[in-house]
């Protein structure tokens, strides 16, 4: 959870002293100063997650989830 912009995103890896966040659906990556960013609850991310697949029932599309890259990955 990058708690500056309140958004929910994956880590993908670092650039400087930043992480790099993807959504969770995928897109645009954002950077992220470390001490902004916590992980997510089990219960923000069942709720990021259920927000996805409702998301693509309404629009019938079917929306990719960022692949992390090796050890990057972790839901912030």
């Amino acid at each position: 959870m990058d708690v500056e912009r309140d958004r929910v995103g994956v880590v993908m890896g670092h650039a400087g002293p930043y992480l790099q966040l993807r959504p969770l659906s995928g897109g645009r990556e954002w950077d992220a100063s470390p001490e902004r960013v916590r992980p997510l609850t089990a219960e923000e991310l069942f709720r990021a997650r259920l927000a996805e697949a409702n998301a693509r029932s309404r629009t019938g599309l079917r929306v990719q989830r960022a692949q992390p890259p090796g050890e990057a990955g972790k839901f912030c």
